[in-house]
């Protein structure tokens, strides 16, 4: 890493290999985070609304002071230094009959609606919009004064501008008032193409051998003509992923692409009209854990510098096995752009019994050379414009405009290798230390809501800071940096997260603030503070960025200790939080290394001391050892308590037993509830009750006309459901005879024979 070294192209790679091991000759392998810090929204900014979701489009516009965020249905303006501020919103929703339109071609409801995909600044200030309305896109142009946005009454249509399906990924560029697009042509999704949507209209051809069901990613304009010595054009780079045609497999093999055209092309007078002249592509490579099989990409972003061969360009991989790795690679723009222009082609052959090969081209080239801008030499052959192209190399470039060398990166390897969650999106900053050396930091969403924030040190990448932005653990959809207000703004499904470049004040020590080596922050002797670095020339800070070393911070003073007691029987826990995952924490006992696992245990976050105060009491201190410098975190003093071990016994059977009282005592309760309860719901009688129902007392006999002999007489009644009551007298008449009152529940029978029963 030399002082402002700047030629970088990064490309990062998520590689889901099974493959052992990850690591390389002369390339850094990272498994450690450096610090590991969870944002709360009081030191970063949150925006969501009811209702609305999939926040994936942004535009900063740091002239306006607002950050344009496009989501469903609608588009907001935020205020860049606080997004949790609305200054304005304007809806544009579908209508009832487009939405029903949509979901009779077989699209869902949740699909079916307008999701702002293309938020874009035209030259004269204005707003070009894009959404994908309900499969059916539109575009329109949106004006913003004094932060309040309003769209025109007009729209055009989106189709080759604006994606179909809100979950198919593209890329598109404003240049002046020409949109570069790649993205879909239809509603199937079947045709996808790179357009210049200007007044001379250019698009790709629709051949396997041009676009093989690709997926776009990322779009960037690159200025080659400044300061080149052979008249070259502008550049416009797009990085996408596609079906490679060159191999033969037994099914589709993805690999990730860059291709390029000129700025200046106009199409061909004969050939290719309305078409590109200069369109040519090549394949990335990244080799991870020697694992054959091409990564696909997932993003991209550029870092410009005033030249543009030593610009940074980098982009976000992933392979498709089930390993869950991921990776960074490091290329430079002027080897990219080396490859269009001094690289072999391949060429497509019919070979008997068999599928079209592709081979290197070894035959000699047509001139000017096919895909070339117009340069010094095409115009020296007469070739002013692309409509003057001869058509043997327009001919040449319709057949193969695919490139035979490959692009590869720095060192021959990735960079940066690390397990876990998968990466999303990416974005890149570069800071001049305190040592004069220039540093990437590159910020990197994950699939589960996270930042990682990684720094760039030449012989090796640490991962300094892990940020979890969203608690619902979404993936990051998008990433934007803004240098004016050192900030960096996240999108998801969910919302908007604001968060500093700089979070400096989190290191509370020297050594905590110089080991992170961050290069964004260095240590102020003279307030005793981690401060944001800059270069002011009335404050001494410490900052080494390189080796971490931290001889120069002060000593930190005497940490207080605690008392705490120990009791026979009993386990007690001395807290010791590490501020580093790189640090190793170390114990003493007594001032030596603690080692009696049969006393006590390690934890991540503490040591947890078994009963044994006779053994165990003493002096402990938690030390935390990094790079070689060692830091005190916590002292305790842990004094014997209780000796006995059948104190604690005894307590414990003690405990238990008024346990014990106490649920018999509940218990019986309940079973006392339910008699009750089941009494006056009639479930059991009382003994007394059940005895009268068994010796009824018949009723006295006055009839004079009945039998006087010792004839037995029972009394049978019909029996009721409902025995709440018991004992109770017939109804009888004036003479005493039981008479029947009319209901079906006593019906008094006399029987003088025990047989009629």
């Amino acid at each position: 890493n030399k002082p402002l070294e700047r030629c970088r192209c990064v490309q990062y790679f998520w590689s889901l290999t099974g493959c052992p091991g990850f690591y390389r000759t002369e390339v850094a392998t990272l498994t450690h985070t450096h610090t590991k810090f969870i944002y709360s929204y009081d030191n970063a900014r949150l925006f969501r609304e009811e209702r609305v979701s999939n926040y994936s489009c942004m535009l900063l516009r740091e002239d306006l002071g607002l950050l344009l965020v496009g989501a469903r249905d609608v588009i907001y303006a935020l205020d860049m230094q606080d997004v949790s501020r609305k200054k304005s919103e304007v809806k544009w929703a579908i209508t009832k009959n487009e939405q029903e339109m949509c979901m009779t071609k077989g699209k869902t409801e949740v699909d079916c609606q307008n999701y702002i995909r293309i938020l874009h600044t035209v030259h004269d200030g204005r707003i070009y919009a894009c959404g994908t309305n309900a499969f059916s896109p539109l575009c329109t142009y949106m004006t913003c004064d004094e932060g309040q946005l309003q769209l025109q009454g007009w729209k055009e249509d989106g189709k080759g501008k604006c994606p179909f399906d809100p979950h198919q990924r593209y890329a598109s560029l404003m240049v002046g008032d020409d949109l570069y697009s790649a993205t879909t042509l239809n509603f199937l999704g079947s045709n996808s193409a790179l357009t210049r949507n200007s007044r001379t209209h250019l698009s790709t051809e629709i051949q396997d051998s041009w676009l093989s069901d690709p997926r776009f990613v990322y779009m960037a304009e690159v200025p080659e003509s400044l300061g080149s010595s052979t008249g070259d054009d502008d550049k416009v780079y797009l990085f996408f992923s596609e079906a490679a045609v060159e191999y033969d497999f037994y099914k589709k093999l993805v690999v990730s692409r860059v291709a390029r055209v000129c700025k200046g092309d106009m199409g061909g007078q004969r050939t290719l009209q309305k078409r590109w002249t200069s369109f040519l592509k090549a394949r990335l490579d990244c080799p991870v854990l020697d694992y054959s099989m091409p990564f696909i990409l997932q993003d991209a972003f550029l870092w410009r510098d005033h030249n543009w061969k030593t610009s940074s360009c980098f982009l976000l991989t992933a392979s498709r096995a089930s390993m869950n790795t991921s990776a960074v690679c490091a290329y430079k723009v002027e080897d990219i752009s080396l490859v269009f222009s001094k690289g072999r082609y391949k060429k497509s052959i019919n070979v008997e019994n068999a599928d079209t090969k592709w081979v290197p081209y070894g035959g000699e080239l047509p001139q000017p050379r096919p895909g070339a801008c117009i340069d010094d030499a095409a115009r020296s052959l007469g070739v002013k414009q692309s409509l003057d192209i001869p058509d043997s190399t327009l001919q040449f470039l319709r057949g193969q405009p695919l490139m035979d060398t490959v692009v590869q990166p720095l060192n021959g390897g990735p960079q940066l290798i690390k397990r876990g969650p998968a990466f999303t999106r990416i974005a890149v900053d570069s800071v001049l230390a305190l040592d004069r050396y220039l540093y990437f930091v590159m910020f990197i969403g994950t699939e589960n809501g996270s930042v990682l924030k990684a720094v760039n040190y030449g012989s090796d990448v640490v991962i300094v800071e892990e940020l979890h932005l969203f608690g619902d653990a979404v993936p990051i959809e998008v990433l934007r940096l803004s240098n004016a207000t050192g900030t960096l703004y996240a999108g998801s499904a969910s919302g908007i997260m604001q968060v500093p470049l700089r979070g400096c004040s989190r290191y509370k020590s020297c050594l905590d603030c110089v080991l992170a080596r961050d290069p964004y922050c260095a240590w102020d002797t003279t307030g005793g503070a981690c401060v944001a670095f800059f270069f002011l020339p009335l404050r001494e800070l410490i900052q080494r960025v390189k080796d971490g070393n931290a001889s120069l911070c002060p000593k930190v003073e005497s940490i207080e200790t605690q008392n705490m007691t120990l009791d026979a029987g009993t386990n007690v826990k001395l807290p010791c939080q590490q501020g580093s995952n790189l640090a190793q924490t170390v114990w003493l006992l007594d001032g030596k290394p603690l080692d009696a696992p049969h006393m006590a245990h390690v934890h991540a976050d503490g040591l947890l001391v078994f009963g044994n105060p006779l053994e165990a009491a003493g002096l402990y201190e938690c030390q935390s050892v990094e790079r070689g410098f060692v830091t005190k975190m916590a002292t305790y003093l842990l004094q014997p308590g209780n000796t006995d071990p059948l104190i604690p016994m005894l307590q414990k059977k003690a405990c238990n037993t008024v346990v014990l009282k106490v649920t018999v005592a509940l218990l019986s309760l309940l079973l006392a509830m339910l008699l009750v309860w089941d009494f006056c719901k009639g479930h059991i009688s009382l003994p007394w009750c059940i005895k009268l129902r068994r010796n009824p007392q018949p009723p006295p006999l006055h009839n004079q006309g009945y039998h006087q002999g010792p004839a037995e007489i029972k009394l049978l009644a019909n029996r009721s459901a409902n025995n709440n009551h018991c004992g109770l007298p017939f109804p009888t008449d004036a003479h005493g005879t039981p008479r029947s009152n009319g209901s079906p529940m006593f019906n008094p029978q006399f029987i003088a024979d025990e047989s009629e029963i």
